[in-house]
C-alpha cells in the first residue's frame, strides 16, 4: 500500500491522539486538523494545518460547519487508481487525504443523563464526523479511517515497521469498524429520540418502554464456542455486559454453550436470596438449593437434596466462596461455578481441579429483557422479578400456615420460579428437598418430585408454579406427608382444590402470581 502522506484529525475523545499524531509526523505525514484537536496538537509541539486553510472557508455556525466541504469530501472519496478522479482533484485544487482520525460527539453520554434537555441531545448529534467516517470507509482501499483510540498503538507499530503505510487487510478492518461505529451511533440517536414526544410545541420525555417497539440485537460476539447444545451445531457468546455473559473466567476449560445456559439458570436462582445461599443446577433445573447461616451449610443442604443429579452439574453462590466450602465442592465432580468472588484459600483448593471452570460474576446484567428466537422471529418479555409478599398472599384454607411453614413456603416459592413447567418443589425452611420438572401434567410433576426425593418428605411444603387444575395433585402430595401448599390460584376448580386441602388438614396459600418457565 502507498505511504500515507496526509492525515485529517478531528476527535472528541482526545486520549492518545497527540502521541499518535507524533508518530505520524515522525513519518513525514502532514497533519490537518480542526478546532480543539488542532489546538491540542499545537500545544504538543506539532505542526498542524487548519482545515479552514485546506478548504479556504472558515468554520461557522458555532462549529457546526467545518469539514462539510468538497475539498474535504473530495480528498477522501477520490479513487487513486481512477485517472478521471485524480484529474478532478487537480482541476479543483483538492489535495488527497490518506488517513482520517475521527471520533464522534459523545451522544451516548448525553443520552444517559436523566436531566438532558432535547436541545442538549440535539447539539450532541455529530454531523461532520459520521460524514467523514463514511466517506473514508467507502474509499477504504485508499484511505485509512481510524475511529477508536484503542487502535492507535497497533497502527503506530505497523506504520513504523513499514515506513508509513498500512496493509490492505488493516484498511479493510478499519473500514468495517467504522461502519459499525456509525451504525451504533445512529441506533443510539434513534432509540433515545424515540422516547421524546411533542404536543402543542412542548417536549415530553417518556421512560423507556419495557418491551421496545424495535428490538435491537446488535451485540458483539465476545466468545466463539466449540459447538452449541450438540457437536454438530455452531455457537458463540454475545455479550452486552454484566451477568454470566460478562463474567471473568478465572480457571478451567473453555466454557461450552450448555455450561453457559446452566450457569445463567443457577445465577438467576441464587439472586433470589438475601442470606448465604447455594444452588446446584443440572440441565437448567435446580436439583438442590438452600439458604443457611453459612456458605458451607448452604452448599451441604443444597447437595444433599439430590447428590446423584449433582454429579456433573454447575453451582452458584451469592457470597464470596470460602476455603471450607471449596474443600467440600472438590468431593463431587462439578463442571462450573459462578460466584461474586473467591477467597485466596478457595482458589488454591479449586486449582487442584484444573478443568473446573470458575466464573467471577461481579456486575449485574446490562438488560432485563428476556429474548428467545422462534422460526421467523423473536419473542421478548421482561424478566420475572416478582417476589412474594406475605401480606399480599391469601390463605384459602381453614388452617393458616404456621410460622415455620410460612418460611418454607416462601423459600419454595423462590425456587419453583426457576424450575421448568409444569413445576413442583418440595421444600423445608431454607432447603429444597426435591423437584418435579417439565411434566405434561401437574400431578405427574408431583409424583416425579416425590419419586426423586432423597430426603424424607414428611413435614415438607409444596410450591406449584401454576394452579392445580384438579384436586389430584394436592391429594398426591398429601400422601407423602406434606403439610402446606403455595400456588397462584386461578383454576375454575379452585374451590374443589381448597376443599381437598381442608379435608387433608393442609394449609393452602394463593400467591396470585403464576411463574411458568418454558
Amino acid at each position: 500500500m502507498p505511504k500515507i502522506q496526509r492525515a485529517l484529525l478531528s476527535v472528541t475523545d482526545k486520549s492518545g491522539v497527540a502521541e499518535f499524531a507524533r508518530v505520524l509526523a515522525s513519518l513525514g505525514v502532514e497533519l490537518v486538523s480542526t478546532g480543539g484537536t488542532a489546538k491540542l496538537l499545537r500545544e504538543a509541539g506539532l505542526q498542524v494545518r487548519d482545515v479552514a486553510e485546506l478548504t479556504g472557508f472558515p468554520e461557522m455556525l458555532d462549529g457546526r460547519v467545518k469539514t462539510l466541504h468538497p475539498k474535504v469530501a473530495g480528498g477522501m472519496l477520490a479513487i487513486r487508481s481512477n485517472a478521471a478522479h485524480m484529474a478532478s482533484l487537480q482541476d479543483h485544487g483538492i489535495v488527497a487525504i490518506d488517513m482520517v482520525v475521527v471520533n464522534l460527539y459523545a451522544f451516548e453520554e448525553a443520552a444517559a443523563r436523566t436531566d438532558a434537555s432535547v436541545e442538549h441531545l440535539i447539539e450532541n448529534i455529530d454531523i461532520g464526523g459520521p460524514t467523514m467516517i463514511r466517506a473514508a470507509a467507502k474509499n477504504y482501499q485508499d484511505v485509512a479511517v481510524v475511529t477508536s483510540p484503542a487502535d492507535y498503538a497497533s497502527l503506530a507499530e505497523e506504520l513504523q515497521a513499514s515506513g508509513g503505510s498500512l496493509s490492505a487487510a488493516t484498511h479493510w478492518r478499519l473500514a468495517k469498524a467504522a461502519f459499525d461505529r456509525t451504525a451504533a451511533y445512529d441506533r443510539a440517536i434513534s432509540s433515545r429520540l424515540a422516547r421524546i414526544t411533542m404536543e402543542d410545541g412542548a417536549f415530553s420525555d417518556q421512560p423507556p418502554e419495557p418491551v421496545p417497539a424495535v428490538l435491537d440485537l446488535h451485540v458483539g460476539r465476545s466468545l466463539p464456542l466449540r459447538y452449541g447444545e450438540n457437536p454438530h451445531q455452531g455457537a458463540a457468546l454475545y455479550c452486552e455486559g454484566g451477568g454470566i455473559a460478562g463474567a471473568e473466567q478465572l480457571q478451567g476449560k473453555e466454557l461450552s454453550y450448555n455450561n453457559l445456559v446452566d450457569l445463567d439458570a443457577a445465577w438467576q436462582l441464587i439472586l433470589e436470596f438475601d442470606g448465604p445461599a447455594a444452588a446446584v443446577i443440572k440441565h437448567t433445573n435446580p436439583c438442590g438449593c438452600a439458604e443457611q447461616d453459612s456458605m458451607l451449610e448452604a452448599y451441604r443442604k443444597a447437595l444433599e437434596a439430590d447428590p446423584v443429579s449433582a454429579f456433573g452439574g454447575v453451582l452458584a453462590f451469592n457470597r464470596e466462596l470460602d476455603e471450607q466450602t471449596a474443600e467440600e465442592i472438590t468431593r463431587v465432580f462439578t463442571e462450573a461455578i459462578a460466584a461474586p468472588g473467591y477467597s485466596q484459600g478457595a482458589l488454591k483448593v479449586l486449582s487442584t481441579r484444573k478443568n473446573l471452570r470458575l466464573l467471577c460474576v461481579n456486575k449485574p446484567a446490562a438488560s432485563t429483557l428476556v429474548v428467545k428466537s422462534i422460526s421467523g422471529g423473536y419473542l421478548a418479555q421482561t424478566g420475572d422479578l416478582h417476589r412474594l409478599e406475605r401480606a399480599k398472599a391469601v390463605v384459602k384454607t381453614k388452617r393458616a400456615p404456621t410460622e415455620e411453614e410460612w418460611v418454607a413456603l416462601e423459600f419454595g416459592w423462590k425456587v419453583v420460579k426457576h424450575v421448568k413447567s409444569n413445576a413442583i418443589v418440595y421444600a423445608r425452611a431454607g432447603q429444597s428437598v426435591s423437584a418435579g420438572a417439565g411434566q405434561m401434567s401437574r400431578v405427574d410433576s408431583v409424583k416425579v418430585g416425590a419419586m426423586k426425593a432423597e430426603l424424607p418428605l414428611e413435614g415438607c411444603v409444596v410450591a406449584s408454579d401454576a394452579f392445580f387444575p384438579f384436586p389430584d395433585g394436592v391429594e398426591e402430595a398429601a400422601k407423602h406427608g406434606i403439610t402446606a401448599v403455595i400456588q397462584p390460584g386461578g383454576s375454575v376448580k379452585d374451590d374443589e382444590v381448597v376443599e381437598a386441602a381442608d379435608r387433608l388438614g393442609l394449609a393452602m396459600v394463593f400467591a396470585g402470581v403464576r411463574h411458568f418457565r418454558h
